[in-house]
């Protein structure tokens, strides 16, 4: 075995090692050589080289996002460490456990004007679970940062920075380690609805004739069958979920903008809760945190393990459990209650779904269109990552398969590491992925695919519109220059050459005729691949108004 001489770097490594974050994401460079060297030679250790720290960060959170186990992130000092933070902040607001490690100088080499220098201790403060500004000599005192940084990852499903300085020289080693750490139990918390909670929040359940469950971002599989037939089966329970909430039910209301954007104001106070109950990560659908902010609920509880988030400004109960367990606990004393509310919100599902197929049957060539025929077209049993801003709103109006598991970066809701975030997950999973992606988005982080671990069971879908589409759909567009060249950014790029460089299997389409072969062979592909859709740069907002107009 090769050790860095360095004790801290040991004492880094030996501490990671017993904690389980075996997982490390490393970027190229000098200052992180000690750990570096410490974590390439051990054998328990899986390493992944990508130069790029913004795409590496990105890669990570994918990684860990399929595992729920701490990635280690590892670059060397100065500006490499600021590229993490756009995933450090989708990591604490999506509650993804990340170990960011960066090298630094030593603090008498800071302000100084030393080369690769900046301030680093703390640099995440706003948007870290724990924060470890380790000292040059291996001591108690870092080990318990160290150990408190990784168990804070672990607890608080978020990302912990640990910052240790080096001192030259970087590259020396040993065969026999010279410290032995300190290594800290990982505190497991178990939590338990309190019985003047459950007798408290039962006596408002029973006597509420309106429920309604909002789901956002959630794991598969963590509800339990007998939980989502009894949502089922009560008449004044209705389940709206997003299509990143991986939970379905056929009386579910799945399409929430197809189902209420129609709505008038008598229809809004008609189906205002009394009771509101949400879990799951950040909601997508602006509609319904309008809907729920101009008619709030009697009650609002959130249920969470972490944290709570007051999105519709009348948050009443924070109940610091897992969804699964709250549900468990609370409903053997729940009852059924007389009501219509379920029967008429099965109503209005019913002529949606009409509405919504007739439309889809004559829609004209658009990103409407096209999303209609994608998103039926996916491999069951597949993996779905979906980026941002219109690619995201547009899967929200069409029914995905219930065996496909479905993710976007919620946290932030940002386009800027999508297809990396894509790429960790496809590896770490090892299904067939998906990646529904805008062309902005593409490009944007199109050095995610400047990556040698990108699998044969990763591909890629681009929705090439010529620029920033959503923003045709917001309000304030208006066609001029500014409009064109600032907010909607047009283009005439393709992914070909990309695609052609990094190795990928191209197939384009830029008709309604041509997309059935393109999505046959696209899916047919036995690597990894990438098929590009061309759709219209300035019809597509007039479609999708026109499809909501057309529900009622």
């Amino acid at each position: 075995m090769i050790y860095p001489k360095i004790p801290l770097a040991q004492s880094v490594l030996q501490i990671c090692l017993a904690k389980g974050v075996t997982t490390v994401v490393i970027s190229p460079g000098s200052r992180n050589a000690p750990l570096t060297i410490g974590f390439a030679n051990h054998p328990d250790f899986t390493c992944y080289s990508i130069a790029d720290e913004r795409c590496a960060a990105f890669f990570a959170l994918g990684i860990a996002q399929q595992t729920g186990k701490p990635v280690a992130l590892l670059c060397t000092s100065g500006s490499a460490l600021l590229n993490y933070y756009p995933a450090v902040a989708e990591a604490f607001y999506s509650q993804i456990p990340l170990v960011v490690i960066s090298a630094d100088r030593p603090v008498s080499k800071i302000d100084i004007g030393d080369g690769q220098t900046i301030r680093q201790r703390n640099v995440f403060e706003n948007h870290s679970v724990f924060n470890a500004n380790l000292t040059e000599e291996a001591s108690e005192d870092n080990d318990e940062l160290i150990n408190e940084a990784i168990n804070k990852a672990y607890l608080k499903k978020g990302p912990a920075h640990i910052n240790v300085p080096f001192e030259e020289p970087l590259y020396e080693t040993v065969k026999k380690l010279t410290v032995d750490a300190t290594i800290s139990a990982t505190a497991k918390v178990y939590r338990n609805i309190s019985v003047e909670d459950i007798i408290a929040s039962t006596n408002i359940w029973n006597a509420a004739k309106k429920k309604l469950i909002l789901i956002g971002s959630n794991e598969p599989a963590s509800i339990d069958r007998e939980i989502l037939d009894g949502w089922a089966k009560d008449p004044s329970i209705v389940v709206m979920t997003e299509v990143t909430s991986n939970v379905h039910g056929d009386s579910f209301l799945d399409n929430i903008d197809t189902i209420i954007t129609p709505f008038s104001d008598s229809d809004f106070e008609e189906f205002r809760p009394e009771i509101l109950i949400t879990f799951g990560g950040m909601i997508v659908s602006k509609r319904v945190k309008a809907w729920l902010r101009n008619y709030p609920p009697e009650h609002h509880w959130h249920i969470d393990a972490s944290r709570a988030y007051n999105t519709f400004g009348c948050l009443a109960h924070h109940f610091v459990a897992n969804p699964n367990d709250f549900f468990l606990q609370i409903l053997p004393f729940t009852k059924d209650v007389k009501s219509d509310y379920a029967m008429k919100a099965s109503a209005v599902k019913q002529l949606r779904a009409k509405r919504h197929a007739e439309f889809l049957k004559k829609a004209p060539y658009s990103d409407f269109s096209v999303f209609g025929k994608l998103i039926p077209s996916l491999p069951r049993h597949s993996m779905l990552q979906i980026s941002n801003s219109a690619s995201i709103r547009y899967a929200q109006l069409f029914d995905v398969d219930k065996s496909i598991a479905v993710y976007c970066n919620r946290g932030t809701s940002g386009i800027d590491g999508s297809t990396s975030t894509a790429v960790g997950a496809a590896l770490a999973s090892g299904i067939p992925t998906i990646l529904i992606t805008g062309d902005i988005s593409f490009f944007y982080d199109s050095n995610a695919l400047w990556n040698n671990y990108i699998p044969k069971n990763f591909k890629i879908i681009v929705v090439n519109n010529s620029g920033g589409g959503i923003f045709r759909i917001l309000p304030g567009h208006a066609e001029n220059k500014v409009f064109n060249t600032y907010f909607e950014t047009s283009h005439q790029l393709t992914a070909e050459h990309l695609a052609r460089m990094y190795g990928f299997t191209y197939i384009a389409s830029a008709d309604e005729t041509s997309l059935p072969t393109a999505l046959e062979q696209f899916h047919a592909s036995e690597t990894k691949a990438i098929l590009e859709i061309f759709t219209p740069e300035k019809s597509n907002d007039g479609v999708l108004k026109n499809y909501f107009k057309n529900l009622v």
